[in-house]
């Protein structure tokens, strides 16, 4: 098909002479030989006038073409022709007449010809015949597009009229689709497939699909037409049957097999959108299945007894955990309600956990203690990874809740310290149950450091820690050093050098301590000792502090060599002072058992035990028989440290028993009496004596608490000191926010507590209050 376009041109043969015509059906014109091109190929010129008559003949021309075109007799049709015949009447002013005959043309063919076809398939295969008859109609229009092209380009614009094509779209759209039987029963019959569907049937999605393509495309410019036709009535009918369905699906099944029918009908919707109708159309019905499917029941989803979220969580439901996020995330405020329901269920469970010491009565075993709370949260970490995408609002409501209900049990600073003390001592050591690799120990002191976030009073946590590594330190049951380094590394990184300085300066004390042992060693103060001797010199500020009495009587061949290390010590730092620590000590002692039943048959063991331990034991080589008050007595040791000594040795477990205690019980009165047990036996001949732990009841909790309490008032005035110094000038309250703002990485510090070292700085004129207004304070000093 040719269009002819600019191609076609007049030849102004002596002022409009005649000429020549064109042959047509051609591809622009006639190819004669090269030598006579010019003289035989002449192009008949338009007339400069038409009359009325040639207008009628050229319209009729072109209107019997239009309906042959309409009814698929065009292959006889010269298109070139054709062309210049439309070309000749816009050029000449006729547009209006060309424009609106094909107006007529085309309506006369759609309401007597293709409407009646339409109409009359109603019954049957209707949405096949539209679909056909759109097809013909819009191939139809495509070919009179580009016989009146020279229309569209000239008069179409210049009037700001529809082009062709869409002209014919329009026509399509208010003739046939607009008739009321073919709109209601279109509509019907949509709407009747869609739900047919919905309830397991198989339609024909492809006339779906070509008949909302129609309706999209009459809309020309925007969808409106589409929307208003389909698409409102079907989100109409899907909210209704959305709504039944769920409200019956859901009395009479479980949270998860309604979760999981949702997932499948939002897939089917989504997948069935995305097949039949316009792409706008699939958000729209999701925003319809999100409101009535999720939103309208997601509490009833989440709080449903036997099968909501605690179940789901209790039972490690991971699917369907994570098939309920996904739905509930879609929505407004669903977030908000899994997380209130996740939080309530896990403090529960969480303080259940911390408060078991009241429940029963009983002492906690700090390692399951913490042992509980990091399978807890390794559980919500497994939730966290695998069923809700690790949503940063879901963890943070979990980390609240673990620092909620760690925090109710005021001794989880010091239990998570004893949970470090007994992985370093027991598992964790070279010669202990097992090995452990590097990152087995890296991984777990991470999962140490998440329950360490979470406490609010850090500052405790280091007091308990600073203990426990000391012991282990000096009794030599620390780890491998590479793993306490670790450890101190993390906390370190996460609190800063001020909270491990006084860490690492006890390494550095056991480290200058092995030097000078050597040194000493080799030194003339060393005269004959029948014993090997090493002592530790520990700096007073790095390592805690006891209030409990350190004196005790020493045998004298080690007060003797206590002697000669402190003179040695002293002419190499002059200046210090030396102080023995003897609750601080342990010992390898030689015992030598006379069973009597065989005394021929001796037994010796080495005994590993506390310097507190070793000066009773020793008693016995004067005495065969001694009261606690006699062992008072002769060692000088404090009441309760000698009571836990002689429990380990004389009534704590079995294979320990050195020493028989008369009467058999477990406290220790003044009066009781105490001789070897010579019937002791152990297939070990090196035998480590567990030590007594101290118990729970007794000061030594009470007296930490007020250690550190005493240090957080120095720390607070030394926040408020730091604050006003900088600032110079600051309001009551913002001072007191800033204080808290500061020291919460180490406590967070009462308000109360902060009001009363401002008060005390204020007496002490460091600080002054403004004389016109008493909530605003000066740095004075």
């Amino acid at each position: 098909m040719s269009r002819g376009d600019g191609r076609l041109s007049s030849s102004a043969s002596g002022g409009g002479g005649q000429g020549a015509a064109a042959s047509s059906g051609g591809m622009g014109g006639a190819r004669g030989n090269r030598k006579d091109q010019s003289s035989s190929m002449r192009i008949k010129a338009f007339p400069m006038n038409m009359d009325d008559q040639l207008v009628d003949n050229i319209w009729k021309l072109l209107r019997d073409s239009i309906i042959e075109i309409q009814k698929k007799n065009n292959s006889g049709l010269s298109f070139e022709e054709l062309y210049r015949n439309a070309y000749t009447m816009v050029l000449h002013k006729h547009g209006v007449r060309l424009y609106n005959g094909l107006q007529e043309t085309v309506v006369e063919h759609l309401t007597h010809n293709v409407l009646p076809e339409v109409k009359a398939a109603i019954n049957h295969n209707f949405l096949s015949v539209l679909n056909v008859a759109w097809q013909d109609h819009t191939t139809a229009m495509v070919m009179i597009r580009d016989i009146l092209m020279y229309m569209d380009r000239a008069y179409v614009q210049q009037n700001k009229l529809e082009n062709v094509y869409n002209l014919g779209l329009i026509l399509f759209r208010e003739q046939i689709l607009k008739e009321e039987a073919v709109k209601k029963h279109l509509r019907e019959t949509l709407m009747q497939s869609i739900e047919r569907e919905r309830r397991g049937e198989i339609i024909d999605r492809a006339a779906i699909k070509n008949a909302c393509s129609i309706l999209v495309s009459v809309g020309i410019y925007d969808t409106k037409f589409y929307e208003d036709f389909f698409e409102t009535p079907f989100l109409r009918q899907s909210k209704q049957f959305y709504q039944l369905e769920s409200q019956e699906f859901l009395a009479k099944n479980s949270a998860s097999e309604y979760i999981h029918r949702v997932r499948q009908r939002m897939t089917e919707e989504r997948e069935r959108a995305q097949q039949c109708f316009d792409k706008r159309t699939e958000d729209e019905i999701v925003r319809v299945m999100q409101e009535e499917l999720i939103k309208q029941h997601m509490s009833t989803i989440v709080e449903m007894p036997g099968s909501g979220v605690v179940f789901m969580l209790k039972n490690q439901k991971i699917s369907d955990l994570k098939c309920l996020y996904q739905l509930l995330k879609q929505v407004e405020s669903g977030l908000k309600t899994i997380s209130s329901c996740i939080s309530s269920h896990l403090r529960e469970e969480g303080k259940t956990l911390v408060a078991e010491e009241g429940r029963q009565g009983s002492a906690v075993d700090p390692v399951l203690y913490v042992t509980n709370l990091l399978e807890l949260k390794d559980r919500y970490n497994e939730f966290m990874e695998q069923a809700f995408d690790n949503d940063k609002q879901l963890k943070q409501t979990v980390n609240s809740d673990f620092e909620y209900f760690v925090n109710l049990n005021s001794r989880s600073p010091e239990y998570l310290s004893l949970y470090v003390d007994d992985k370093f001592k027991k598992v964790w050591r070279g010669g202990g149950l097992r090995v452990a690799t590097e990152e087995t120990v890296e991984q777990l002191l991470d999962k140490v450091m998440v329950i360490f976030r979470f406490l609010n009073e850090k500052d405790m946590f280091e007091r308990y820690y600073k203990q426990h590594l000391a012991k282990r330190l000096l009794s030599g049951k620390s780890a491998v050093e590479d793993h306490e380094r670790t450890m101190i590394s993390k906390l370190k990184t996460e609190c800063g050098s001020q909270f491990t300085g006084k860490l690492e300066g006890m390494f550095k004390d056991i480290s200058v301590s092995s030097t000078l042992n050597e040194n000493f060693k080799r030194s003339a103060f060393v005269s004959n000792l029948q014993f090997d001797f090493q002592v530790k010199v520990l700096t007073s500020g790095n390592w805690p502090s006891s209030q409990q009495s350190s004196e005790c009587i020493m045998p004298v061949g080690l007060e003797t060599a206590f002697e000669c290390f402190k003179n040695f010590y002293l002419s190499r730092h002059s200046g210090r002072k030396l102080i023995i620590q003897p609750n601080k000590g342990n010992a390898d002692i030689k015992a030598t058992f006379y069973p009597p039943d065989s005394p021929d048959q001796v037994r010796e063991n080495i005994l590993i035990v506390t310097t507190y331990q070793m000066v009773i034991l020793l008693l016995f080589n004067r005495k065969e028989r001694l009261t606690f008050s006699e062992v008072l007595h002769d060692t000088g040791i404090p009441e309760r440290e000698a009571a836990r000594a002689l429990q380990a040795i004389a009534v704590g477990k079995p294979q320990n028993r050195i020493l028989v205690k008369t009467p058999k019980t477990k406290e220790i009165e003044l009066t009781d009496q105490f001789t070897v047990n010579d019937e002791f036996y152990s297939k070990l001949f090196k035998i480590r004596v567990t030590n007594i732990q101290a118990k729970e009841s007794e000061p030594e909790t009470k007296e930490t608490r007020e250690k550190v309490e005493d240090d957080r008032k120095h720390e607070i005035e030394a926040a408020i000191v730091r604050i006003m110094k900088a600032r110079r000038t600051l309001v009551h309250n913002l001072l007191v926010s800033e204080v808290t703002e500061q020291l919460k990485s180490r406590f967070k510090p009462v308000p109360q507590v902060i009001k009363k070292r401002i008060e005390n700085l204020i007496e002490r004129d460091y600080l002054a209050r403004d004389q016109n207004d008493s909530t605003l304070l000066h740095y004075v000093a």
